[in-house]
């Protein structure tokens, strides 16, 4: 027997002593469940548990039986907690001899006396039982305790009927104080008491000699009589006389016998009559104990007395017994009416709708109760769902909680389908496989008959149950998702005002919380093709999360434009790509859950438009974030926040660095720009787009390529503005530096040194390699090869125009082309290499040594004047170099 409580125990009984058949109240603990709980009462060793009557688990109501022990322990057995134990023990008493001559208040069924310590087997006359009080002196009862009387006189007993009568024994417990005088006198009475016996029985003799010798002498005459006279004469006489004797022995046994044996013939009737109505009390009193029983709530105690009165006058001819059991039908149908009336009610729980249906099937109700309570159950269920949807959009304007309504909507639903379903599940399967019906029910074939409904039902359920996941899932698309509803859909499960749109976070909780509702169904059992549509419903939840945090993403992207700082660090990088980074990162870590795929999911870019449909958002996230490097590249000077512009001081080099008071002009915001272009090109994307294929994103590929190329675009664009404005003005003051002061290449003096307009234009290059320098090391070489080329395309276009050149013309042409082509030499390009030779190549070559002799020198005068200024180009190329 498995145990799911702790065994009973009993502390007290009332009263703890009586003869058999005293009614005793049992307390304690853990005594059962209820009626049919209790399996087992034994008191004394006797059972009990016809007579017992469960009250409440800490109380039972039982007579005593004719127990074998005088006294013992109170053991309770119920079926939840198996045998218990007792605390305390309850004494049985000898019941008192009542002769049938004594006044009683309970009626005494007559016996057979007889002496069982001269083991006769002849019956003792009632009048002839020994007095309560043998000895006829006043009994003192002592205080020896009854065990030890036991164990001084074994076997033995005080009772002096008994054929194990103990003289001593019954001295001691009587009469342990009585004096001597007294105990004289008791043996006096003894013997009084056996003459009177005696006298007794001669005295009988002596009232009958006169009766007998009438007899006699009856007898006599009627002998000699017959010897004088002959028969005939004297037979008329012996007749008179045998009537005498007759009518006086009838007399006065009628005289001596009269009031007993008219008590005797009362109480002959008086049990009869007695007998007859206990018989038929019960059904006469069943219609007000069905009514009494019935508003107690004991169901199972009206269900057996009908049971009993069925099968006893359920065919009967008496027309009393059949107008009594006319009203207890009456009664029972109305208890029918009731137990279905309650089966149908909402809420209850599967413990009480399995009562009420095994109470109405052993009361033999028509149709199908089980089926009639699955029908009312899911109607129930189905307004539930509704009535929920119903409140919440009641509420909407006055909703004020932290949570949208429509998550607590979804949290509130998926609760209600979880608590209730299990119950309605469970309900069905007890249906099917008919553990509803009670042992009656399925030894009437009732439960059979059960099954063959369910197995004809099943189609029926099943609809009931897709109903409800249709509702469920239809209900939250409405709040969630109503673009995938039919407008006729919308009107019945939609109604919601649609402010906004939840946020990807919403949409992850609620993907979770419907998440855990089908576990919870899954875990009923419940086939997967009814819970399809669920699934369905958390595809397209997930679906819509992923482009909904797109969508946020590519808006929090945009904003980011507002949180520039214009603060580099010393490889010219704001904070702009790293946040960027981050918050594509935080995205898909909050969509993981949402992209995982739980048991019984499919992935989320099964479908080819999901695949689109993600990769034009996230290529928009990208796109996004170049036009904002765009935006901020070309943002008006006025506008730009120069604030907080700063370099990192663990930089080493300093040179040219831009203080946090200074003003931030669009060259150097370019710059920023474009440094961080190259950043992101190099490493951001890159890193982008592995994050994305770490979370399975699909067409990653095009996804790179297409920002790849956007971001180049730009990066170009701006490049192409930023040497627009440092080149033109360079280049631009070249031709009217070289014919400062009406020079004349066909008549100049001879070269003295590198004149001033390559000087500024060599200064001018320093100032940009200063700018770039400070901003992003790595962008001085692009910059600066671009300016040389052209500026040295420019100079070539400038030689190529002159008409001709004098000897001092050409070698002073020809100092400036090689100084400037020497001071920017590392950053000479194929591009400007070809235009200093096509430069040098319009120029007449020099013939004499003493002519090259002097354009050495010069040059090397150029080069050590302008040491200290073209260092920057030999400290770039060092770095160039590592």
């Amino acid at each position: 027997m498995s145990r799911s409580r702790q065994p009973p125990l009993v502390t007290g009984i009332s009263p703890n002593e009586g003869i058999s058949w005293t009614k005793v109240t049992i307390r304690g603990e853990n005594l059962g469940t209820g009626p049919t709980d209790l399996i087992g009462l034994t008191i004394c060793g006797h059972n009990c548990l016809l007579t017992a009557e469960w009250m409440s688990a800490s109380k039972i109501v039982c007579r005593v039986g004719q127990a074998k022990n005088d006294k013992g322990d109170i053991i309770v057995t119920t079926k939840s907690g198996g045998r218990g134990t007792s605390t305390v023990s309850f004494k049985l008493l000898k019941p008192e001899k009542i002769g049938i001559l004594d006044q009683s208040a309970v009626w005494v069924d007559e016996m057979n006396y007889y002496d069982t310590r001269t083991d006769r087997n002849k019956g003792i006359p009632p009048l002839s039982l020994r007095p309560a009080n043998p000895l006829g002196i006043e009994i003192d009862k002592g205080r020896f305790p009854q065990k030890d009387l036991e164990v001084l006189f074994p076997g033995m007993s005080a009772d002096f009927t008994s054929e194990n009568f103990s003289a001593a024994w019954y001295l001691i417990e009587n009469h342990s104080t009585t004096s001597f005088d007294q105990l004289k006198m008791a043996v006096m009475n003894l013997k009084k008491q056996a003459n009177k016996k005696n006298e007794g029985s001669l005295a009988y003799v002596k009232g009958g000699l006169s009766t007998f010798f009438e007899a006699q002498d009856a007898l006599s005459a009627i002998h000699q009589k017959l010897e004088a006279d002959g028969t005939e004469k004297v037979e008329g006489s012996m007749t008179q006389k045998l009537e005498n004797v007759l009518n006086r022995a009838s007399n006065t046994a009628d005289t001596l016998f009269q009031e007993v044996l008219g008590r005797k013939d009362k109480a002959d009737s008086t049990r009869n009559a007695l007998n007859v109505l206990q018989r038929f009390k019960f059904l006469f009193n069943l219609p007000l104990n069905i009514e009494r029983n019935i508003q107690k709530g004991d169901y199972d105690v009206v269900i057996n007395d009908y049971e009993k009165a069925k099968s006893l006058f359920g065919k009967t001819e008496v027309q009393v017994f059949k107008k009594y059991y006319a009203e207890v039908e009456t009664r029972i149908e109305a208890l029918r009416e009731l137990l279905l009336n309650k089966l149908l009610e909402t809420p209850s729980t599967l413990h009480d709708q399995k009562r009420y249906i095994r109470y109405l099937s052993d009361l033999h109700a028509s149709g199908d109760p089980a089926w009639q309570c699955i029908g009312a159950q899911h109607k129930w269920i189905l307004q539930l769902m509704h009535n929920c949807k119903e409140s919440y959009i009641k509420d909407q304007k006055a909703w004020r909680c932290k949570a949208p309504q429509q998550v607590a909507f979804v949290e509130k639903l998926t609760k209600l389908v979880v608590i209730q379903l299990p119950n309605f599940w469970k309900l069905w399967i007890s249906y099917v496989n008919g553990s509803l019906f009670s042992e009656t029910a399925e030894k009437s074939g009732q439960m059979e008959r059960s099954k063959k409904n369910a197995r004809q039902r099943q189609n029926d359920f099943k609809k009931m149950i897709q109903e409800v996941m249709q509702s469920l899932a239809k209900l939250i698309r409405g709040a969630l998702l109503p673009f995938s509803l039919r407008e006729g859909e919308l009107r019945q499960y939609g109604g919601w005002e649609m402010k906004s749109e939840l946020s990807g976070q919403w949409l992850t909780h609620v993907i979770q919380t419907v998440r855990l509702s089908y576990e919870s169904l899954t875990a009923l059992e419940i086939p997967n093709d009814m819970l399809h549509i669920i699934q369905d419903l958390i595809l397209d939840l997930r679906v819509r999360c992923i482009m909904v945090t797109l969508q946020h993403t590519a808006e929090d992207v945009k904003r980011l434009a507002e949180k520039e700082d214009w603060v580099i660090d010393n490889e010219g990088l704001t904070s702009l790509p790293s946040q960027f980074e981050q918050c594509i990162v935080h995205s898909l870590q909050s969509l993981k859950s949402v992209l995982d795929c739980k048991p019984g999911e499919a992935s989320v870019f099964q479908q080819h438009k999901t695949q689109e449909d993600v990769c034009q958002l996230s290529t928009g996230i990208m796109q996004v974030f170049i036009d904002c490097l765009e935006q901020l590249s070309t943002k008006p000077d006025g506008d730009a926040d120069t604030t907080h512009l700063s370099v990192d001081i663990s930089s080493p080099d300093l040179f040219g660095s831009i203080h946090e008071d200074s003003s931030l002009s669009s060259e150097q915001r370019l710059l920023i720009v474009l440094s961080n272009c190259c950043y992101l090109e190099r490493h951001t994307f890159i890193n982008i787009a592995e994050h994305f294929e770490k979370h399975s994103f699909q067409g990653v590929e095009k996804i790179t390529q297409i920002s790849m190329e956007s971001l180049k675009e730009l990066d170009q664009r701006l490049f192409e503005i930023y040497i627009e404005l440092k080149a033109d003005p360079i280049v631009g003051s070249l031709e009217p530096g070289i014919y400062a002061g009406y020079f004349d290449w066909k008549d100049c003096l001879i070269p003295t040194g590198v004149r001033n307009y390559l000087k500024e234009a060599l200064v001018n290059i320093i100032a940009v390699h200063a700018e770039v320098f400070t901003i992003s090391k790595e962008l001085v070489p692009r910059v600066l090869s671009k300016i040389v080329e052209s500026v040295a395309e420019e100079l070539s276009r400038l030689m190529q125009c002159v008409s001709s050149f004098s000897k001092n013309g050409a070698l002073q042409a020809r100092l400036e082309i090689c100084a400037l082509r020497d001071a920017v030499a590392i950053y000479l390009t194929p591009e400007s290499n070809s235009s200093f030779k096509q430069a040098l190549e319009a120029l007449p070559q020099l013939l004499s040594g003493a002519d090259k002799k002097l354009l050495e020198e010069l040059l090397n005068k150029f080069k050590s004047s302008m040491h200290l200024q073209l260092t920057c180009f030999q400290a770039s190329s060092a770095m160039m170099k590592t």
